[in-house]
């Protein structure tokens, strides 16, 4: 946490970092509302697996399935760095997506202050919640779902507003 003070005021700057991974975008566009509301570092999850186009959907509620741990392309940011940390997924066969969970699993022990954020076209959301905390190993300070309609209308900003207090 940074610290600065303006005319014997202290001012506390929490350093934060929004993680996601979005197969249609709809996460992605939640994942950057919340980096930009939240002056966040933001970072993609791009997995070495394909899950695009109707067969990448079926091999990632396969491997949802599963809890399958891939490999994912490098990232730039390390989540201990951060003061808390955002972490996003759209939710697969009632499970976060296969990218979120292995991100969690190769970044073991570095999440201290989390909140969790999912998108889906109808639920799964409290069994996703689950998994991402036994993961994670943390208890989230605050959870965020929204269905894939409420994002692509633009009609979350209460529950946002709430998520981010």
């Amino acid at each position: 946490m940074q610290q600065f003070i303006y005319d014997e005021v202290l001012i506390l700057c929490m350093k934060s970092l929004v993680v996601y991974y979005s197969r249609t975008n709809i996460t992605e566009k939640l994942a950057k509302t919340i980096a930009s509301r939240t002056n966040s570092d933001i970072e993609e999850i791009i997995p070495k697996v394909n899950y695009r186009g109707k067969l990448g959907y079926a091999r990632g509620g396969k491997h949802a399935m599963q809890e399958k741990i891939i490999d994912l392309e490098t990232l730039k940011y390390d989540p201990e760095d951060y003061d808390i940390v955002y972490l996003g997924t759209p939710v697969w066969v009632s499970k976060a997506a296969n990218p979120l969970i292995s991100y969690i699993k190769q970044n073991e022990g570095k999440f201290t202050n989390v909140k969790f954020f999912a998108t889906a076209g109808s639920g799964g959301f409290e069994s996703t919640f689950e998994q991402i905390e036994k993961y994670a190993s943390v208890k989230p300070q605050k959870t965020l779902a929204l269905t894939t309609k409420e994002v692509k209308k633009d009609m979350f900003e209460e529950k946002l507003s709430a998520f981010l207090e």
